[in-house]
């Protein structure tokens, strides 16, 4: 029996080997892909800012490369916005869609409030091993401009107001929603709202959660993720 696909999109300031942990859990379910966005991880950065445009096309040359027509797409924050975005703009190519830790609507207060600390100097005096890890993450464009366009694209989304419950409401496929219950970036009852927003939207809570991927419960997000994609 062939393996369903399942792709894996990683969030801000991440790159794809944030999901290194993850894949053992999965690999006996799906035939997993990931990438690393522009700019990230391995990934040489463009002339122009990080664009949400340019996430989803590179998200669409990944399944064109692998031969995937529809596909299963799971993302972490930043990647659970641009699967939202991909699914949108090509519902088609989106089977089901599951996120985690994503905050899909912004405003300027959002803004201001996540990109406070996003300040290389700022950060390698306060965080400097988390600094450490960034250098050794993002080898192909460096990671302080990793910091400061993530910040501009966090910007962008505020000016644009984010993926909206209006805007989803028309999405048909099976979508999961997924929040950690102490997670500071995207709360608990924006996610329950988006949830209810999609037509076969649905939620779940992980409890004892923060946002940092690093502290997510990987054996209960992989059990949610196979129960989710198997179904037909």
């Amino acid at each position: 029996m062939n393996k369903p696909d399942l792709v894996l999109l990683h969030g801000a300031l991440g790159a794809q080997e944030q999901f290194a942990p993850l894949l053992p859990l999965l690999e006996p379910h799906f035939r997993l892909h990931t990438l690393d966005f522009e700019g990230h991880g391995h990934a040489p950065m463009s002339g122009e800012p990080f664009a949400l445009d340019r996430f989803v096309q590179s998200v669409c040359e990944l399944l064109d490369a692998e031969g995937i027509s529809d596909a299963n797409l799971f993302g972490y924050s930043k990647g659970g916005y641009v699967g939202c975005a991909l699914a949108l703009a090509h519902p088609d190519r989106v089977r089901r869609l599951a996120t985690l830790g994503t905050k899909y609507g912004w405003t300027q207060e959002d803004a201001q409030r996540e990109t406070g600390f996003l300040v290389p100097s700022k950060m390698a005096e306060k965080i400097p091993q988390f600094v450490e890890l960034l250098r050794e993450r993002h080898v192909a464009s460096g990671w302080e401009a990793v910091v400061e366009r993530s910040a501009e694209f966090m910007w962008a989304l505020a000016a644009s107001g984010g993926i909206t419950k209006a805007r989803v409401s028309g999405l048909e496929m099976p979508v999961r929603v997924m929040v950690g219950d102490r997670d500071r970036t995207a709360s608990v009852p924006e996610s329950m709202e988006l949830a209810r927003a999609l037509p076969k939207g649905e939620l779940e809570v992980l409890p004892a959660t923060p946002h940092p991927f690093e502290r997510v419960p990987l054996q209960r997000l992989a059990t949610s993720l196979h129960e989710f994609f198997a179904q037909p």
